[in-house]
């Protein structure tokens, strides 16, 4: 049976890529109940849910040409490496906690955000494999990964899974899951209160697994890049597994010392692209099933052939037509669909960098020229900085583009947009000046 399962396999590689097939295909293990009838063992739900839907046809076939008759193929878990014989493997599955994990230290780690409940597709596929490796301590020659993607792509969702997955198989592990700005504040905090050496001891010999989003936000933080570059050296050295999400490669972030650049770019680097309409259209059902709601096909195609830009977005629609529905007793059909994304859409469409700009001078009395001049005069830079956040947030410029329209470079850009968003969180008027913004451009009212 071992040899036949080996050439099995052999036919299997040829047709895969071969990360997926050691990830994936490399710990599969079979037997036979009869000569028609197989059963394929898989080491944990999450391999065993990847593989009966990515590569389960792929199996079939070629057991089947390799013993030249049809079968029958059965997917179960087996808590042994090897075991031919386990049918009782559902039960070594341990269950995720009903309550929000909390990990050793920071932040907790939502429930929902689960291997099981991410949909993969072709835009996240790596990332998805790269983290449930890490995950499953099967990344023997990584152990830092860095999730790469726009806001609303699903990086927080994976950091996340990884943590719930660590703490569901190995509950004494250590997991630290926090994010740039709060771990610079617990680090300012520490100076404050001559705690320092106890916050050093925290994420230097406290911590297993560490969680760390939105690294960019660590730009200009002169001394908290040092100290967080001198505990990733200790955390390295040790072994221990590192998380980081941006929306910027280490190579983008502006003001970052390059000892710390080079510790972003020690690990994995996995990117997460955009949805094509296929995965959408999965990402619908999926949310659809667990928060029990029902719609109808063309409905569910509808919003995913319209709503393009991200995950968040898509959801935004699909809950728009929900409560709609449920507010007015309207049927879920078409009309209501449309009613709901027109308005989504319109607004993508209708706000442009130049739409912004003349909101923007227009509220601070200001030119066109002086916008975008190399001025440095406060009555002009915080407009200015407002303008580029706003050109990110609701425009799909990159940001090389958006930093040309105000004639700045891309990690000025980059700079300016990190101000407003800390601005936000700290500053009452700027989070005020910014939400009129927001009203005016989402209102249509110019």
């Amino acid at each position: 049976m071992e040899a036949v399962w080996e050439k099995i396999k052999s036919t299997i590689k040829q047709g895969i890529p071969g990360h997926s097939f050691k990830m994936w295909i490399e710990p599969l293990n079979v037997s036979q109940t009869d000569r028609s009838h197989w059963v394929v063992y898989c080491p944990n739900f999450f391999s065993k849910n990847r593989v009966q839907g990515l590569y389960g046809e792929m199996i079939k076939g070629a057991i089947q040409q390799s013993m030249g008759q049809d079968c029958e193929l059965k997917f179960e878990i087996s808590s042994k490496v090897g075991t031919t014989n386990n049918t009782n493997g559902g039960n070594c599955q341990m269950q995720l906690p009903t309550e929000n994990a909390r990990p050793s230290s920071g932040h907790f780690l939502r429930r929902e955000f689960t291997f099981e409940r991410f949909v993969v597709g072709g835009n996240n596929d790596f990332a998805y494999s790269a983290s449930l490796a890490l995950a499953s301590r099967k990344a023997t020659q990584q152990n830092a990964l860095f999730l790469l993607s726009k806001t609303g792509m699903g990086k927080s969702h994976l950091s996340q899974a990884i943590g719930n997955h660590i703490l569901s198989i190995y509950p004494q592990e250590r997991v630290y899951y926090t994010t740039a700005e709060n771990f610079s504040n617990e680090m300012v905090q520490a100076y404050r209160h001559d705690d320092i050496d106890k916050f050093k001891s925290k994420y230097r010999n406290q911590c297993d697994v560490l969680l760390l989003e939105d690294v960019h936000y660590l730009s200009g933080k002169e001394r908290t890049q040092i100290e967080l570059a001198l505990a990733l050296d200790t955390l390295y050295e040790s072994g221990k597994r590192i998380i980081f999400s941006s929306c910027y490669l280490p190579a983008d972030i502006p003001k970052l010392n390059d000892k710390l650049r080079s510790r972003l770019s020690y690990g994995l680097i996995s990117s997460i692209d955009p949805p094509n309409f296929r995965t959408r259209v999965r990402i619908l059902q999926k949310k659809l099933g667990i928060n029990g709601c029902r719609m109808p096909e063309d409905v569910i195609h509808y919003l995913a052939a319209e709503l393009t830009d991200d995950v968040r977005q898509l959801e935004s629609g699909m809950n728009g037509v929900a409560a709609k529905s449920s507010l007015l007793g309207m049927p879920i059909d078409l009309n209501l669909a449309e009613s709901v994304v027109k308005n989504i859409v319109r607004q993508r469409k209708r706000i442009t960098i130049e739409v912004i700009k003349k909101l923007v001078c227009k509220y601070y009395n200001i030119s066109g020229e002086e916008i975008i001049s190399r001025s440095r005069k406060q009555n002009l830079v915080r407009p200015r900085q407002i303008a580029i956040y706003l050109s990110r947030h609701y425009t799909d410029a990159p940001l090389q583009s958006i930093g040309k329209s105000f004639n700045r470079y891309h990690a000025t850009a980059l700079h300016s947009i990190n101000c407003i968003e800390r601005g936000i969180k700290q500053d009452s008027s700027i989070k005020k000046q910014v939400g009129f913004f927001r009203t005016k451009l989402e209102s249509g009212k110019l």
